[in-house]
């Protein structure tokens, strides 16, 4: 398994020059990394994001190393996956919704207090554990903000940075590798949007696991991870 750090996020390098935060680029940095390895059959696996730049590096590149697809809580659409959220926050206690609202009008992301109302809705939406993993904790710990800020926002639900836009519903019937698509019953990414995916992806399987939010490899990681490996030991099974 490769598992690397983006530039500007964990052990990468940091720049400082955020003109290099687009799609493009990381959708480029993720060729090189094949490239560099010279990998030449290989499966790619992406959990919310990651599977959006999965998505556009296939229909980008079109390449004939990848195997099979692996997604996890990922949208094909940002406008749909915020309005997605927008219903979730609706169903959230009023008092929370006033303190995110209110600091988001003001532009006092920063604050404690919205942070603390934000993590009412990631401990329903986005891992549903207590306490939070080692490994989820590591990945807010090494994110960068700036990063996330410019292409994403301030936070899960309120996206005005550079992917607000971002949208590839109508080409998912261009894929042709095998997918697996994968999401929480719970998740930020509503099972309706991840339903849509499966559907216009011809060669696809659809699975919900029904006790997680974003992260079902670690809300219910032995089901996620007995689920992930019968598709890709199937998968390399009609390769041989």
């Amino acid at each position: 398994m490769i598992f690397y750090d983006q530039l500007g996020c964990g052990r990468s390098d940091r720049p400082d020059d955020t003109s290099l935060w687009t799609v493009e680029h990381f959708v480029r940095e993720l060729g090189a990394v094949r490239g560099a390895l010279g990998l030449d059959h290989f499966h790619i696996f992406g959990s919310s994001w990651g599977g959006m730049l999965a998505l556009q590096y296939i229909f980008d590149y079109r390449p004939a190393s990848v195997a099979s697809l692996l997604m996890a809580g990922s949208p094909a659409s940002m406008p749909r996956s915020v309005a997605g959220c927008q219903e979730l926050l609706a169903e959230l206690p009023a008092e929370v919704r006033e303190v995110i609202e209110r600091h988001e009008a003001r532009g006092f992301t920063s604050c404690p207090e919205y942070v603390a109302a934000v993590s009412v809705f990631y401990r329903q939406h986005l891992c549903r554990l207590q306490p939070w993993p080692d490994g989820l904790e590591r990945t807010f710990a090494e994110m960068s903000a700036v990063v996330y800020e410019t292409m994403n926002g301030p936070s899960e639900f309120t996206v005005t940075g550079r992917i607000r836009d971002w949208d590839v519903f109508d080409r998912l019937k261009d894929i042709k590798v095998l997918t697996l698509v994968m999401g929480g019953r719970y998740d930020e990414i509503r099972v309706d949007h991840l339903t849509d995916i499966h559907k216009a992806v011809a060669s696809s399987e659809l699975v919900i696991f029904e006790n997680s939010g974003h992260t079902p490899f670690h809300d219910e990681r032995e089901a996620f991870m007995a689920r992930v490996n019968e598709f890709l030991d199937r998968v390399e099974h009609l390769a041989r």
